[in-house]
């Protein structure tokens, strides 16, 4: 495993709970929380019962949370998602086929080549995200591995790490065979071996993206980054409406970073103001649901049995989402802007 330490050298660091919820990035998030709480209460209430308010920390929806997130750190360090080891091979495999093929020698990488080669990957990390994101909606045997994460009544930034096993190798299988593929082709249009530079621009603009608000995604905390920057960037606000049970938001805004992916497919809900949102499971009514995860268990086990009731009737694809069907949207969703000239 030497090549894989020295090609991707903090790559499983990236995707511990320390790394996501170390005190830096912590920090950042209360400092955000700070400066929506000074400019937009009226300031009866204190602070800290604004950061941490009880009827949102206490719920048992958010220990939950914490017992799945336990339970996937210990999934992730034992190694268990051995799918994580198919970016490198893919990556070196299809590299060292382009190169016998064409013939070519690598030649040393320079800095604005390492640059482009990083923003091209995490753009296209960021896209496969995407498009894991939306089969997990729409397959229906993925559906209920990813209803665990959308049954969270409240949100914690804890509730990140609310996800099915099965739900985190789906997604990381996805983004480590098709970023392989595109990392190698890169490599091989640009004729250079991957260095450092190129793996840490990936890393570094994850962690800008983390320090600027990322966890406010699964918070209380309302953060709208307006109507033109939440065509590019998605916003808390705009995730939060994701997981919100109304009918005008149901299979909106599945971008991660970047929300010219929802433009570009017809999946983007831009904000207006603040809204008031509703979490949980609900029907095609908008009405919730009962809590079908109401432990550990029943979050680990009953997605199984949900597919394989799926399985049964044979549905695969839902073109209306992997929940039941949810009605058109009672008042038109904001048009893109148009480009200049």
């Amino acid at each position: 495993m030497e090549w894989f330490q020295r090609i991707f050298p903090d790559f499983w660091g990236t995707f511990t709970v320390e790394y996501l919820l170390s005190p830096i990035y912590l920090a950042s998030t209360a400092i955000i929380a700070w400066l929506v709480w000074y400019f937009r209460t009226d300031k009866e209430t204190r602070f800290l019962s604004f950061l941490f308010p009880k009827e949102v920390y206490l719920h048992k929806s958010t220990w939950l949370d914490i017992k799945l997130a336990a339970f996937n750190t210990f999934f992730l360090a034992t190694g268990a998602i051995a799918a994580l080891v198919i970016l490198p091979w893919v990556t070196l495999t299809a590299h060292g086929m382009l190169m016998d093929i064409s013939g070519h020698t690598a030649t040393e990488q320079t800095l604005v080549r390492s640059i482009f080669a990083g923003v091209v990957l995490f753009l296209t990390k960021d896209f496969c995200r995407y498009c894991s994101h939306y089969i997990h909606h729409k397959y229906r045997f993925l559906w209920p591995f990813h209803a665990v994460h959308h049954s969270a009544e409240v949100m914690t930034p804890i509730t990140f790490m609310r996800m099915h096993p099965v739900s985190m190798a789906v997604q990381m299988t996805i983004i480590s065979v098709l970023v392989g593929i595109v990392q190698a082709i890169v490599l091989f249009v640009l004729v250079g071996q991957i260095n450092a530079a190129t793996v840490y621009i990936g890393i570094y603009a994850w962690s800008i993206y983390v320090f600027f608000g990322a966890h406010l995604r699964h918070s209380h905390i309302w953060v709208s980054y307006g109507p033109i920057m939440e065509h590019i960037l998605i916003s808390p606000a705009q995730h939060q409406i994701h997981h919100s049970t109304a009918p005008i938001h149901h299979d909106k805004n599945f971008g991660e970073v970047f929300a010219l992916w929802d433009w570009m497919f017809g999946t983007l809900y831009i904000t207006h103001g603040k809204e008031d949102v509703i979490y949980g499971i609900a029907n095609g009514k908008g009405e919730l649901i009962d809590q079908p995860y109401n432990n550990l268990r029943d979050a680990l086990l009953g997605p199984f049995g949900e597919v394989w009731e799926e399985v049964a009737k044979g549905t695969t694809f839902d073109p209306n989402g992997g929940a039941d069907a949810q009605p058109e949207p009672s008042q038109p969703l904001p048009a893109p802007i148009a480009k200049d000239g």
